[in-house]
């Protein structure tokens, strides 16, 4: 008895796979429409690399040195209140006096009053104003003091072995 029900249960389970299979194909079948798109030619590739115009970069950057690591390697950041940073400074560091222009590299730093300028091949960087450098021992310090606090980096020269 127990083999006719399994082998009505099996043909129940069947007929009702396929009527199932058989009225939902519809639902199953994937239908791929063609479509066209408008596209933009693409432009034409240069003979030569770096054929262009080079502009370089331009633009206030505070963070100037610390971006031409081939230069300049920053060996520590303080920020914090004004007292707090000048005891950061590197010891027997002296004050650069502006106008003045230091080199380090391929870069030139210019000092102009209370701003400086950087400039590697085509590009220009302005540090914006109240920058103060400072020398002491292979290493050259920069005081910036603005409205958002002031902060002191201190650079190593990238030709210096460690």
């Amino acid at each position: 008895m127990v083999r006719y029900l399994l082998l009505a249960t099996v043909i129940v389970l069947a007929v009702t796979v396929g009527v199932t299979g058989w009225a939902n194909r519809d639902l199953i079948r994937i239908k791929i429409a063609s479509a066209y798109g408008a596209v933009a030619p693409k432009p034409e590739a240069t003979s030569a690399i770096g054929s262009g115009s080079e502009s370089g970069l331009r633009g206030d950057a505070p963070w100037a040195l610390s971006a031409l690591p081939e230069c300049l390697v920053q060996m520590s950041k303080s920020t914090g209140p004004l007292a707090f940073v000048e005891r950061h400074l590197p010891p027997g560091a002296d004050p650069v006096s502006a106008p003045a222009s230091l080199r380090y590299g391929d870069c030139t730093i210019s000092l102009d009053d209370d701003e400086a300028y950087v400039s590697r091949g085509a590009d220009r960087f302005r540090i914006p104003p109240r920058v103060r450098f400072y020398r002491a021992a292979g290493v050259l310090a920069v005081l910036r003091v603005d409205s958002n606090g002031n902060e002191l980096r201190v650079y190593e020269p990238a030709y210096v072995k460690r």
